[in-house]
């Protein structure tokens, strides 16, 4: 979907124009998704985000800046809506329930949760790298990449017609856009 498209579908769900609105959940939807899935949420988190992404561009609608950069705010907004529900899901549950603190107890040894520990907090560091260097693509790339990486995929023809971009030109520039990508962690001992 162009910018300027983008823009004037804003402009019109504003107005109250379901039509533009429909367009923009069916056009921008799987940039949000993306994202979404990027943070490993379960299905019922994900869901929970992408409404909640959904209802805060509605109730901001009529005050977006810059109508045509709606794709960027809504981006920004699914990862900070993601890093909410993982840090809410990371805090520690107080109980004493018998029940639940042997279940806890039988899992696994000290031992095998430091070493559990050890392995979360190195594929957590991992990640980050990897959405660093995402970060530090091309704008081109990056929208590409997001795109690609939504669930259920989407035809080239549907990325071409988002993006712009000639169907043919699509996969070559996804191998361009991962090779750089990926030269960009092995510089810096990310992989």
């Amino acid at each position: 979907m162009e910018r300027a498209e983008v823009g004037a579908l804003v402009r019109s769900a504003a107005d109250g124009d379901a039509a533009a609105w429909k367009a923009l959940v069916e056009g921008l939807g799987p940039l949000v998704w993306s994202v979404v899935r990027a943070h490993r949420l379960s299905d019922a988190d994900g869901h929970e985000v992408y409404q909640t992404v959904w209802f805060r561009f509605a109730q901001h609608l009529g005050r977006i800046r810059e109508p045509d950069k709606a794709g960027s705010w809504l981006a920004s907004t699914a990862r900070n809506e993601c890093l909410k529900t993982l840090k809410n899901l990371n805090r520690l549950m107080v109980t004493d329930d018998p029940a639940l603190l042997d279940r806890v107890c039988q899992d696994s040894t000290p031992e095998q949760a430091v070493l559990d520990s050890e392995e979360a907090a190195a594929q957590s560091e991992r990640i980050r790298r990897l959405w660093q260097e995402f970060d530090k693509l091309g704008d081109r790339c990056r929208r590409l990449l997001r795109v690609l990486m939504a669930s259920p995929p989407p035809s080239y023809q549907e990325v071409s017609a988002a993006l712009g971009v000639a169907v043919g030109s699509i996969g070559p520039l996804r191998q361009r856009c991962l090779k750089r990508l990926r030269a960009r962690l092995q510089e810096r001992g990310a992989t």
